[in-house]
């Protein structure tokens, strides 16, 4: 065996789908479908998710910054618990909302949709939402969250869309989380309301340049390079499913 064929001391962590999964390709097909859909601003496609963020401080004072020189922080570090982060994207409007919140509950979940719906989209009578099936993310939050009048008037607005299970990646909020995490938390933050400030910056910059995603990865071509996710048939007559 050549050197360096094998490297068990390296991992590539994936979210590794199950092979000819027949749950999985319905809901994928279901998210590209909704991904090919032209842009209409009155029934807007929004993407969200959320991340695990941890509050750190410097232990030491980092060492000044010389011309031409990095900037050298020590490796120890002060926990400062933890938060979760809310984004919301709608990939073609170039519109993203970003907020902070001390813990990831119903509730919680419950309270950012209800923003999306009353003060991010108030004149929409329909939202198309796609996220993944966190325990959270669901319309029984609502009636956690609300009374049963309240919960169902926002339900009645949402039009709920599920990425499978392993397939995170056809989230689009997942790729304006990456572009978040590298633009904004690239550096220790220790304060939450620092945290606030800093994201809404962020926030402000992205939607006022109207960044917007453009998603390539089609039905089509999931069809073709994805072969292995869909189950398999013995075909013995070419017009059986025609």
């Amino acid at each position: 065996m050549k050197k360096n064929e094998l490297r068990p001391h390296k991992n590539a962590y994936w979210c590794i789908p199950p092979k000819e999964n027949a749950e999985f390709v319905a809901c994928m097909e279901d998210i590209l479908d909704i991904y090919e859909k032209p842009y209409d601003p009155a029934v807007p496609v929004v993407c969200m998710d959320e991340k695990p963020y941890q509050l750190l401080g410097e232990a030491r004072e980092p060492l000044p910054m010389r011309p031409g020189d990095t900037r050298k922080i020590d490796s120890e570090y002060v926990r400062g618990g933890t938060c979760s982060i809310f984004v919301f994207v709608e990939p073609l409007g170039g519109v993203r909302h970003v907020n902070v919140r001390e813990h990831r509950t119903a509730v919680d979940w419950a309270e950012e949709i209800r923003y999306l719906v009353d003060v991010s989209y108030p004149d929409c009578d329909r939202i198309i939402l796609v996220m993944d099936n966190l325990n959270t993310h669901a319309l029984s939050s609502l009636y956690k969250a609300f009374p049963a009048p309240e919960a169902r008037r926002i339900a009645k607005k949402l039009e709920i869309h599920y990425t499978p299970r392993h397939g995170s990646w056809l989230d689009i909020a997942e790729i304006e989380l990456n572009v978040m995490t590298r633009q904004c938390l690239s550096r220790r933050i220790d304060d939450i309301g620092l945290l606030r400030q800093e994201l809404d910056a962020w926030e402000s910059n992205r939607n006022e340049h109207t960044a917007c995603i453009h998603w390539h990865f089609t039905t089509d071509k999931a069809r073709t390079k994805l072969t292995s996710l869909y189950p398999k048939f013995d075909i013995t007559n070419e017009n059986q499913f025609s």
